[in-house]
């Protein structure tokens, strides 16, 4: 069993996994399939005290250590930073993926507020590609990964 239904229908946690469409091969044909974007990553909202027992007794799950953070220390997001980042990636039908080593200053660009929508009050970077036709905004989880989904110019609020 895959340990993101383990933990969401055995264990009644909340999970999130960043899914991304991709086209693969079934009996001869091209079909076009959700796969998670980084295989072993995924996110799940609850409390060391409950999870701990849970990573103990299934072999498959481990924890992602923060790099530099000292010794073995959990990888956490804030709840805000996560509700946000889901938020995102449930407004847009096609949400592109960063790891943080892909994304260059050059990338980033002008601040901006996003009012009304359904991403309505998110703040971020716009995202600057040279050739980009559609206004993108970046939303991250520090250190872990970032996502750009596309926003209608009539929502942008300069900051």
């Amino acid at each position: 069993m895959p340990a993101y239904r383990h933990l969401s229908e055995e264990c009644g946690l909340e999970v999130f996994i960043p899914m991304r469409w991709c086209l693969a091969l079934k009996k001869g044909q091209k079909i076009r399939k959700e796969v998670p974007f980084i295989q072993d990553l995924l996110f799940v909202r609850t409390t060391r005290e409950v999870l701990d027992p849970i990573v103990e007794r299934t072999r498959t799950l481990q924890y992602r250590y923060v790099k530099g953070g000292g010794y073995c220390q959990p990888l956490v997001v804030k709840n805000d930073d996560m509700d946000r980042f889901i938020a995102a990636v449930k407004s847009s039908v096609s949400p592109q993926y960063y790891l943080p080593a892909e994304i260059t200053p050059g990338m980033v660009g002008k601040r901006v507020r996003i009012i009304g929508g359904p991403l309505d009050g998110h703040e971020g970077n716009l995202l600057s590609i040279r050739g980009l036709k559609k206004k993108k905004l970046l939303v991250d989880l520090p250190g872990v990964l970032a996502v750009s989904v596309e926003v209608s110019p009539d929502y942008l609020q300069l900051l």
